[in-house]
């Protein structure tokens, strides 16, 4: 145990006395694995809250839109401010959509980062879709638990006697 009550040193998918712990998700904790405790309504406010993010999101990159119209900047800027939000929402859409379905690779997210920041749209828009199936990641952590507990009990299977004394067929 570690010196904050509540806190435990091993890593939330390391095997323990009693098996491996499911790694907890953001929002659902790890509700998921039995969706008790609340689930169901984790579920709906993620969904609900991710669509409220996006919505206002949209709004205030129209106010942004109105500023750019204000300013007379001319139909070119316009267009490639336009086309950079649309580019970088779907390409935030799809990275988001694929990092619920395998582990995002730390170097990749890293050089996305800017490109991720800007089309924040399409990455709430990303956990909205995914909230109304399951929480988002949960196929992911759920896969990588049921390994675990398969190999912890594998390995924590004993055989009985001892195999040097056991008889031979003829």
């Amino acid at each position: 145990m570690s010196d904050e009550p509540g806190t435990q040193d091993t890593p939330a998918g390391s095997p323990e006395v009693g098996g491996p712990r499911p790694e907890p998700i953001r929002f659902f904790g790890t509700t998921w694995l039995h969706h008790d405790n609340g689930y169901a309504f984790r579920r709906v406010g993620a969904a609900a809250g991710s669509l409220a993010a996006a919505v206002t999101s949209c709004l205030i990159l129209r106010f942004a839109y109105e500023g750019l119209q204000i300013a007379d900047t001319g139909s070119f800027v316009t267009v490639l401010v336009i086309a950079m939000f649309a580019i970088c929402s779907a390409l935030a859409f799809r990275n988001t959509w694929d990092g619920f379905a395998k582990r995002p690779d730390p170097d990749r997210q890293a050089s996305l980062r800017g490109l991720l920041a800007i089309g924040f749209v399409g990455s709430l828009l990303a956990y909205f879709f995914r909230s109304l199936m399951e929480a988002p990641g949960e196929r992911l952590h759920r896969e990588e638990y049921e390994t675990a507990l398969r190999e912890y009990e594998k390995r924590s299977a004993r055989r009985t006697g001892n195999p040097s004394k056991k008889k031979r067929r003829r």
